[in-house]
């Protein structure tokens, strides 16, 4: 089992930047790919970014060059994952979601909101 929770979510000013934050923590072992999904209001839930477990990151083209993924392997039990958001649309306003996958299973975290304001 893998428990995630997002946060680091708010409301910001177009063109400023927020991090947001997932603990990933249980059988973190298992994990092979972790990654941010967002789900605009009225709309389908969408890949952010992703990244595997020997570090290859993936970006949709809406968010190259303005996000970036990171991890950090903290132990056995805890691993962190990162989205640092910068220079940030009304249109990046969503639900964003973490998401593991392990060999047999997928899992969701809550979600947390980023309102971006124009």
């Amino acid at each position: 089992q893998v428990q995630l929770v997002e946060s680091g979510g708010g409301l910001v000013q177009a063109g400023g930047s927020l991090r947001l934050s997932c603990a990933a923590s249980g059988s973190v072992f298992t994990m092979n790919t972790m990654g941010w999904y967002r789900q605009p209001p009225g709309k389908q839930r969408e890949l952010v970014a992703s990244i595997t477990y020997g570090g290859a990151t993936n970006y949709a083209d809406s968010v190259k060059g303005r996000f970036t993924i990171s991890r950090d392997n903290v132990n056995n039990t805890l691993y962190l994952l990162y989205l640092q958001m910068n220079s940030l649309k009304p249109e990046d306003t969503a639900v964003y979601y973490c998401k593991s996958t392990t060999t047999y299973r997928v899992y969701w975290g809550q979600g947390t909101q980023v309102t971006v304001s124009s």
